[in-house]
């Protein structure tokens, strides 16, 4: 994760029409929510760390950790104004640029936690509403732990001035494979050796929208064309994407596409992780086919090759491919490991977003910034309406896009909509 961005998501949220001191209002909120966030901090404290590497000639040593003592800057807290409403957020059919300032360490790559916080809160006011922006190192917490640092902040927050202890404690103890840690010792002398920073592409983000209903057809589709019962509706949507965005890409058929989907890891470990464990474990599956294959095939040929890779993905494969990465560390970067013409299924429509309450009501849009996007990244979230429901946010180049948005077969299925509808 060393050359990946931070994990960058937030809620936005519409003013109360209620109070008419909307200053005075402000000011409470963010009272209430720097309270609430050092109180959820006390119980997630590797997030109030830096990140420390430390060398060593004789033996050859070098290693990087997280230093949580008191000496260090702890957490960031930014508030910030926008001359904007929620409206001109979410009304362009494209993401807007501006949503990129929403976050704070914009462009920051994980390593660059020796320096900078591991965790920032970037507050918005907006002129009708406030947006509450979340940046996380990559290398402290993945999508999991992210989400359930968010709920349990705002179940802090719902609480307050009550004593009640938070529902779910985070998981802190160290999962390695037997022989293995705590410490890990990587083949390096200094990080010029393995940083690199990815500068994207030209992109178009848009979400689209899929109800349960139009999920639930492309379900059945692609398990009675696969002659199975087993491929879910997210395996099933994830197939459609692929061969809609390949598609649209017009490559030839002979050229090789990559459909790649992040896993957590914590179930699939023997025993298992508890869902709690604050960390990041996950891996990424893939399953591949030429363009010409993959279009000629229906849609349950895809769903089911998307099945086998994430059926697949067991203890014993989670084992080797951990203990192979323990023998001879590489680290990922989009620059170099991401094959071309690849769909990169990121973020799970699983985790509780819509859920997370800071005294404004349900948030009316979960977005995310810029890091990690790249051409034909997919971004999962819940759906506002919930009961199954799936947004997808696609960042494409902007051929690609247009001729997407043209595709019956994926407009059929899909809405183009801001992602507060």
């Amino acid at each position: 994760m060393s050359s990946m961005n931070y994990i960058e998501k937030g809620l936005l949220f519409k003013k109360p029409t209620q109070p008419n001191n909307q200053q005075d209002f402000v000011e409470k909120l963010l009272e209430k929510l720097k309270n609430s966030l050092s109180i959820a901090l006390f119980h997630f404290y590797p997030l109030s760390g830096r990140l420390v590497t430390q060398k060593s000639q004789d033996p050859p040593s070098y290693v990087i950790f997280v230093d949580c003592s008191n000496n260090n800057p702890g957490a960031k807290f930014i508030y910030a104004t926008l001359d904007m409403t929620v409206s001109d957020i979410l009304t362009p059919i494209d993401v807007p640029l501006v949503v990129k300032s929403l976050f704070d360490l914009d462009n920051a790559i994980n390593h660059d936690g020796h320096t900078l916080p591991l965790l920032s809160i970037q507050v918005t006011e907006l002129v009708d509403g406030v947006f509450v922006g979340c940046s996380m190192n990559h290398y402290i917490g993945d999508g999991t732990s992210y989400w359930k640092f968010f709920n349990i902040w705002s179940e802090i927050f719902q609480a307050q001035g009550q004593d009640v202890p938070i529902s779910r404690q985070p998981f802190h103890n160290r999962w390695f494979p037997e022989g293995y840690g705590p410490l890990i010792n990587l083949p390096f002398e200094h990080h010029d050796e393995f940083i690199s920073r990815y500068e994207p592409p030209e992109l178009v983000e848009r979400f689209f929208h899929f109800t349960a209903e139009s999920i639930a057809k492309l379900k059945a589709k692609a398990n009675m064309e696969s002659n199975t019962n087993k491929i879910s509706s997210l395996q099933s949507l994830t197939a459609h994407v692929w061969r809609c965005i390949t598609r649209a890409r017009g490559i030839s058929n002979d050229q090789v596409t990559t459909c790649m989907l992040a896993v957590n890891n914590r179930p699939r470990i023997k025993p298992s992780l508890p869902e709690e464990y604050f960390g990041t474990s996950i891996d990424t599956v893939g399953t591949q086919s030429t363009v010409g294959e993959l279009l000629e095939n229906d849609l349950g040929w895809a769903a089911l090759k998307v099945h086998v890779a994430i059926a697949n993905h067991d203890d014993l494969v989670v084992r080797k491919l951990v203990k192979k990465w323990l023998e001879s560390p590489t680290i990922f970067s989009l620059n170099r490991h991401l094959p071309p013409f690849s769909v990169a299924m990121i973020s799970s429509p699983r985790f509780n977003m819509y859920g997370n309450e800071f005294g404004m009501g349900k948030p009316v849009a979960v977005l995310s910034g810029h890091a990690n996007k790249c051409d034909g990244n997919v971004t999962s979230y819940e759906g506002r309406e919930g009961g199954g429901s799936i947004d997808f946010e696609i960042s494409l180049s902007p051929n690609a896009m247009r001729a997407l948005e043209l595709d019956e077969n994926f407009m059929n299925a899909a809405s183009v909509t801001n992602p507060s509808k």
